[in-house]
């Protein structure tokens, strides 16, 4: 059975088909920076996909890391459009902002500091009390 259930603060309709998760006609995020700073200020920030949690340990992210990143996002990032988001099959729903952005990062392979692109998914909570991180990873993983 597919879940309906709506854990997000935005509560538009469910798309009708896996291929059609994009929030039609939102040019602007559901959700404004200021309160997303203030729960990653908060560290309200948890980590909802199954994708989130496996890209971050093929990553090696931690807690600080993907909060780092998503304030990054938020702060300096392109918003990218609004979609939905679930943490695993026929799982809950949460309508999520994307973001991308490039920064600067330390590479030890290549001994020197290299441009990474990031994609960051996030989604304020139903109750306006935890931020939902759906999906954190550099670019082409």
């Amino acid at each position: 059975m597919v879940s309906s259930k709506i854990v997000s603060q935005y509560s538009g309709e469910l798309p009708k088909s896996e291929k059609d998760r994009k929030i039609k006609g939102q040019t602007t995020p559901l959700y404004g920076s200021s309160d997303v700073l203030g729960l990653l200020e908060q560290g309200k920030l948890i980590a909802w996909s199954n994708g989130c949690a496996r890209d971050m340990q093929k990553w090696c992210l931690d807690q600080d890391d993907i909060e780092s990143l998503a304030k990054y996002a938020i702060e300096y990032g392109q918003y990218l459009g609004s979609e939905w988001c679930q943490p695993k099959p026929n799982g809950a729903w949460a309508a999520c902002d994307a973001y991308r952005f490039i920064r600067k990062e330390w590479n030890e392979n290549a001994y020197k500091e290299m441009d990474f692109e990031y994609y960051i998914k996030v989604a304020i909570g139903k109750t306006g009390k935890v931020l939902l991180l759906a999906s954190c990873h550099p670019s082409g993983s």
